[in-house]
């Protein structure tokens, strides 16, 4: 191949000669072909790619056909209903309801209706007036040592970090978030001046600290208090682990790293930033709890919360167990399912670590009750929630609320390219790169993003009307059925079977599903 090549390239040579000779206009030929000819000599000699160098030149079309493989099947191969993490149908519903056009369908569902897993609501012959249900119900998060609780919508941005997004995708959904009347979590990326444009803030603190940590990073009281004392920061989130990477901890590539980036974060500039996948600040379930107690101070008496995507069923139990012991509670627990994930994460992190959300929210809600302590706590969650359908059914687990990252980023422009870890976002989302993100106009994604959250919420609040239901505290694991095989229906009630109100607290009346994991857990060490 190598010498057909190279007698191919010789007698190419000597023909643009002769004709460059009879005709100066042939001349123009030389600029086509000898490139091509000198990277089919380079691909010849080469080590590094095999079939390159057994093919040169045409062997380069593998990896071209590659780079457009991803494109290629979303739009020319992929049914409405085939695509991977989001199907069309779903990015299409963001979308629209983003720009306000019409989201309905015609002639009926795609979907397989007896396909196991699939899920529907239990409609109620005494069905309420839509005109009669509140389209913006609020919820109440904090508990008795809460001295400033907040009124939180159904409906909120869930934790992205400015530098895994850009400076115009921040300024966007926070811009978003003041006009819809929701809160935007900032990701433990820290707390930019990005996300201080008026809209209501929840500071996501990892293990990274960053935005509250010394030169040393570790957590500094001292800038913690500037921050969290600020008018629009509401409550404040204790970061264990997100649904892409549990037990990983964050990571963020240094071509993302701007000196602003750099200064908000309280990091030096020149390398991946990386979070600690432990916290530093606190060792056991019990030093948590006075942790707990001190960012309560620091913050003026606000929500103190904690995100978490469960692993080790133990772990979190004994952090049930500090709570009953020291008599101080979160005012929040943000569940994270394992399908959850904006950010770069090693692809068996994304695929194989983590409790999926359904199963998490189910256990966090059970322990809470379990424990007598849900009277106290609001559950929020987050992973793969989009649509008005998939607020109902977290809620009908235990859910108070819901955040929602990638269908923020959908209202945002976003194509799901597959590009977030890359730095070459090509709608400008999440990239740092000014070439791409001047094309996200932020005064005009703001306001897809309030309309994308509002019909979101509207939607939510129109099923629960049509199960009879007039508000979300009122939905119950009764509400939603699934289809666990060909022939047999389940509720969540029947499929995920409640404790009884403080059963957790006396060993002699742990369920033995739960014992194990019940007896294994302290409050004096995770």
């Amino acid at each position: 191949m190598r010498k057909a090549f190279l007698v191919f390239a010789i007698t190419t040579l000597a023909i643009m000669g002769v004709l460059t000779y009879v005709n100066w206009k042939f001349a123009f030929l030389g600029l086509i072909f000898i490139p091509l000819i000198l990277m089919g000599f380079y691909d010849m000699f080469q080590s590094k790619r095999t079939i390159r160098r057994n093919f040169p030149l045409l062997g380069r079309m593998r990896y071209l056909l590659e780079a457009l493989g991803p494109g290629a099947r979303q739009y020319f191969i992929e049914s409405d209903t085939d695509g991977k993490p989001f199907n069309r149908l779903q990015r299409s519903l963001v979308y629209q309801r983003s720009k306000k056009e019409t989201d309905s369908n015609p002639f009926g569902t795609q979907l397989d209706l007896y396909e196991i897993g699939y899920q529907w609501i239990n409609h109620s012959i005494k069905a309420i007036p839509f005109s009669q249900v509140n389209s913006n119900p609020r919820v109440k998060i904090g508990s008795s040592q809460c001295e400033k609780p907040y009124e939180a919508s159904l409906f909120n941005i869930s934790a992205m970090s400015y530098g895994s997004l850009s400076k115009n995708a921040i300024l966007a959904l926070n811009h978003g978030a003041k006009q819809g009347g929701f809160y935007h979590n900032t990701g433990e990326g820290g707390l930019s001046p990005y996300h201080l444009q008026g809209g209501d803030v929840v500071w996501n603190i990892g293990t990274g600290y960053f935005s509250c940590r010394d030169k040393n990073g570790n957590f500094s009281y001292e800038e913690f208090v500037k921050r969290a004392t600020l008018d629009n920061v509401k409550m404040i989130e204790i970061k264990f682990s997100q649904g892409a990477k549990p037990g990983h901890g964050g990571i963020l590539p240094k071509e993302k790293v701007t000196d602003e980036i750099a200064a908000i974060r309280l990091v030096e500039k020149g390398h991946d930033i990386i979070s600690p996948p432990t916290h530093s600040a606190f060792k056991t379930p019990l030093e948590l709890m006075e942790f707990v107690k001190l960012l309560r101070k620091g913050s003026g008496g606000k929500p103190i919360g904690m995100k978490i995507c469960i692993g080790n069923k133990s772990e979190f139990i004994a952090i049930c167990k500090a709570m009953v012991q020291t008599k101080t509670t979160f005012d929040f627990i943000t569940v994270d399912g394992g399908e959850g994930g904006t950010g770069a994460a090693p692809q068996e992190y994304s695929d194989h670590v983590g409790m999926p959300l359904r199963d998490a929210l189910a256990f966090v809600y059970d322990c809470l009750v379990g424990f007598d302590l849900k009277k106290d706590i609001k559950i929020i969650c987050s992973g793969k929630i989009i649509t008005g359908f998939d607020i109902i059914k977290t809620l009908s687990i235990g859910a108070d609320l819901c955040n929602s990252a990638r269908g923020m980023m959908f209202a945002l422009g976003c194509i799901q390219a597959l590009e977030c870890h890359a730095n070459t976002c090509p709608t400008g989302v999440a990239t740092q790169n000014p070439r791409l993100t001047k094309g996200l106009v932020p005064e005009e994604k703001s306001i897809r993003v309030a309309r994308f959250q509002h019909e979101t919420v509207k939607s939510a609040m129109e099923l629960m009307a049509s199960a009879g239901i007039d508000h979300p505290d009122k939905v119950d694991r009764s509400v939603v059925s699934m289809r666990v095989d060909r022939t047999q229906i389940k509720t969540f009630e029947e499929t995920y079977p409640e404790l009884k109100v403080g059963c957790l607290l006396d060993g002699s009346k742990v369920p033995n599903e739960m014992f194990r994991f019940w007896k294994n857990a302290s409050a004096e060490h995770f």
